[in-house]
């Protein structure tokens, strides 16, 4: 087949969503379609061992991969400078250099922009660390070593519209366990700020009894929390929150000090895609069917925390839900598989599970969670904690690189384990 025949897949975002997508829609569609990646930088780097970054347990270099070598060698094409605009109507985007590519089929996996700027003074370029990002991890490396030095107290968290909690609790803990390792835990008093209504609620209204090992955890490591919390402003040293009771009432104002700080910020879409009427909602989120598919746009496809879910209900201060590892791959299933139907000129018929297999790294322990599906009413629904989490965390990260080394979606060991836990990534289908 003529290669300028073929159509051209275009997979925007090389994160853990983007690269494990670009992976198994090449595998899905063989040589029947063009497949390329469209990403700022040809590096990737995995995310869940930003917290390891942040007290040096972990170099940058150690959790990054180069992509192009990996992707040449799968026949998958690479535009590293990024894209500024998605024209859905006219089948193209616009990228950074002005290069305009079209495409038949998109995949927007771009993961968030970090909505920093709605609080003031938090953020890196504020007054706060982040882990949200490996450049932010380094950062917040230098800063937690100037803690060590010089003891002072610590907040942790995450802020009003934040969906994913899972990094802000497992870096509170990591913190607690290497500032006793410094043995200097002592003169360190530690507080968790959250908008969740409790404590384990994850913006998933808890996975098993979240609340309860996460609560313990913290009152044996003396961390004190506020839920229900909206930070008002930031300042140097110094964080001020709104404590809200139960119905939104508000409860308690906290003018809390501190040395050293990291809070999670709320999400939004990124610039590329927000404001694009049917493709996002007003919050720049890309809508989405149980098709993974665009309504107003079939030919795109989302994937990731890009994507809008709505919140599990009704809370005083905003809460999201996140977007999980586990939850983010059988999205890609979902979509490599309608892409090859579709191009055999069969419907979109697959539908991803959505379930969460999660472990909270603590330092010298952890909770590990078995959402299925991820979002409430659930068929399982389980936690446990131990020190194995931690060895299971760091087992998990050594797997998941090298798996992204040799460009696979799924080594066939991984796929026999999740089929012994009843992990499917795809829905069955019904038979007509």
């Amino acid at each position: 087949m003529d290669k300028e025949l073929k159509p051209r897949i275009v997979i925007l975002g090389a994160g853990l969503g983007g690269t494990i997508a670009a992976f198994e829609i090449r595998e899905a569609v063989g040589d029947k379609a063009e497949v390329i990646v469209v990403n700022k930088g040809d590096i990737y780097h995995f995310v869940p061992s930003n917290p390891w970054v942040a007290v040096s347990w972990r170099t940058r270099e150690a959790i990054e991969v180069r992509l192009e070598p990996v992707l040449r060698k799968k026949g998958i094409g690479l535009y590293a400078n990024g894209a500024k605009k998605i024209e859905p109507a006219q089948n193209r985007l616009i990228l950074t250099d002005d290069t305009v590519l079209a495409y038949d089929y998109l995949v927007i996996a771009t993961g968030p922009e970090l909505a920093f700027d709605e609080i003031e003074g938090l953020g890196p370029e504020g007054f706060t660390s982040s882990v949200c990002h490996v450049d932010h991890a380094v950062e917040a490396a230098k800063a937690f070593d100037a803690l060590a030095a010089s003891p002072q107290p610590v907040i942790i968290g995450a802020v009003q519209g934040a969906s994913c909690f899972g990094p802000a609790y497992e870096f509170a803990m990591i913190v607690d366990t290497e500032l006793r390792k410094r043995k200097v835990r002592d003169r360190v008093p530690m507080t968790f700020v959250t908008s969740e209504p409790y404590v384990g609620h994850l913006g998933l209204d808890g996975v098993g009894d979240t609340k309860g090992l996460l609560e313990s955890e913290m009152r044996n490591r003396h961390i004190k929390w506020i839920t229900n919390a909206r930070v008002a402003k930031i300042e140097p040293g110094k964080m001020f929150v709104e404590e809200l009771s139960e119905d939104g009432a508000h409860k308690a104002d906290h003018e809390l000090p501190f040395g050293f700080s990291m809070m999670l910020p709320a999400f939004r879409g990124v610039e590329a895609v927000r404001g694009i009427e049917g493709l996002t909602n007003p919050r720049g989120f890309i809508l989405i069917d149980k098709h993974q598919q665009n309504p107003t746009f079939p030919n795109i496809f989302g994937l990731g925390v890009c994507v809008a879910i709505p919140p599990t209900g009704k809370t005083a201060v905003p809460v999201g839900v996140p977007k999980t590892g586990f939850m983010i791959e059988s999205m890609c299933t979902a979509i490599a598989h309608n892409i090859r139907d579709i191009l055999a000129g069969k419907a979109a018929t697959h539908e991803a599970t959505w379930n969460a297999i999660c472990l909270a790294d603590f330092g010298d322990g952890g909770v590990a969670f078995f959402a299925q599906p991820q979002i409430p009413p659930r068929n399982i629904n389980w936690s446990a904690s131990g020190k194995w989490v931690h060895m299971a965390k760091a087992a998990f990260e050594s797997y998941f690189i090298g798996k992204v080394k040799a460009g696979k979606s799924e080594m066939f060991f991984e796929k026999m384990a999740l089929d012994l836990m009843g992990a499917h990534k795809l829905k069955e289908e019904k038979s007509s």
